[in-house]
């Protein structure tokens, strides 16, 4: 599967999109990836995770693990490509990404952290930090859409499906803002 691939098929099942969003980071943006509208549907979320899956189908992987919400599917679905385990890390009281219901992880297990699209690929660090400190062996990422404009790395093999240049603006230079338009709650842009 080609970057160019992965866009379109986040556009044509309405994960791409377009408005006046304000982002997590406080920033405005006139696109808005939702990659919950893609892998609501079981064969894009079978061909993104087989394509991430193939990148690493020699490097042995015993476990893939993913950042919650959005990539407990995709690390079960690619786990399956893989003939992995599957996990999830999710948020603690103190905000840290940790293994929690029970999950075990042997020192040394071969792991593969994914997640659907980051920014600035906080989750996914604070996951690697957890994993890494349990023991595991990271042998990559990957993730759907690097977004990020190439601020994102990570100290360990990095795998991107596609990446995406999404313009974004401090809210006082935002010319949507300027234009008058509303901000809109992607939530409520039903596709």
């Amino acid at each position: 599967m080609k970057p160019d691939d992965v866009i379109r098929l986040f556009r044509e099942s309405g994960g791409l999109l377009e408005g006046h969003f304000l982002l997590a980071s406080g920033r405005h943006s006139d696109e808005f990836f939702q990659a919950a509208r893609v892998t609501q549907y079981v064969r894009n979320t079978a061909l993104l995770c087989a394509a991430t899956a193939e990148r690493f189908a020699n490097d042995r992987i015993e476990l893939v693990a993913g950042p919650a919400a959005g990539g407990i599917i995709l690390a079960y679905e690619t786990a399956r490509h893989l003939n992995a385990r599957a996990v999830y890390t999710e948020k603690d009281e103190a905000g840290r990404m940790t293994l929690r219901r029970g999950f075990s992880l042997k020192p040394g297990t071969r792991t593969l952290v994914v997640e659907d699209v980051i920014t600035t690929g906080g989750s996914v660090q604070k996951s690697i930090d957890h994993l890494a400190g349990r023991g595991a062996e990271i042998v990559g990422v990957s993730v759907l859409i690097d977004r990020s404009g190439g601020k994102v790395s990570f100290a360990y093999r990095y795998e991107p499906l596609a990446r995406y240049v999404m313009q974004t603006w401090p809210p006082e230079e935002c010319p949507l803002c300027r234009k008058g338009l509303p901000i809109v709650d992607p939530d409520d842009i039903v596709v």
